[in-house]
């Protein structure tokens, strides 16, 4: 039996890369990124170390697409959280506390996330559906004028990722009532 034989034997997701992603998100939930280990994401899925190689050539790819699964994940999140709230300064809020939230549910991921920007200013500025809330709220919240907008959208993401590195790194408590607090719309963003 050939390599290639072997490996649709032991194999049966269908979709290898994605399956690997998963298998690597589910890692991040134990482990920091730094450890994650290709021979060990195609050993739980059932495939050669070999056959993770044709998706990822190197362990950097992979981190890259679970960085960009993990944005695409804090997005939906932010935008549950913003419908769920309502328009304005509210669904605006809401956003940065799912920020938070998730950051502290799923730490090592969140840390991969921002270990992947090219800059630091892709993650607010770049084309995600979590940049896209955020420019979307705050455009609603300046009435649009560009440099009020910017300078929303660095103000608020400052406050969001600075409250969750800290909650992260526990010098301060990770609690909900302290999150609604600090990210209070009625407060937050007035000018």
């Amino acid at each position: 039996m050939s390599t290639l034989q072997s490996e649709k034997a032991q194999y049966h997701h269908g979709d290898l890369r994605a399956a690997l992603v998963e298998a690597g998100l589910r890692a991040l939930e134990t482990s920091d990124f730094a450890d994650i280990s290709l021979r060990q994401l195609a050993r739980e899925v059932g495939v050669s170390a070999t056959a993770v190689y044709r998706h990822f050539p190197d362990k950097q790819a992979l981190l890259q697409a679970l960085g960009q699964e993990g944005m695409e994940m804090l997005g939906r999140a932010q935008q549950a959280a913003a419908e769920a709230a309502g328009p304005e300064s509210s669904g605006f809020a809401a956003t940065g506390r799912a920020y938070v939230r998730f950051a502290l549910a799923h730490p090592a991921l969140f840390r991969l996330v921002f270990s992947q920007c090219e800059e630091v200013g892709d993650a607010i500025f770049g084309d995600t559906l979590a940049a896209r809330l955020l420019q979307e709220k705050a455009e609603a919240l300046t009435g649009g004028d560009p440099q009020e907008t910017q300078r929303l959208m660095v103000q608020a993401w400052a406050v969001v990722h600075g409250l969750a590195m800290l909650m992260m790194d526990k010098q301060l408590p990770a609690e909900d009532d302290l999150i609604d607090r600090v990210i209070d719309p009625a407060t937050l963003f007035k000018r």
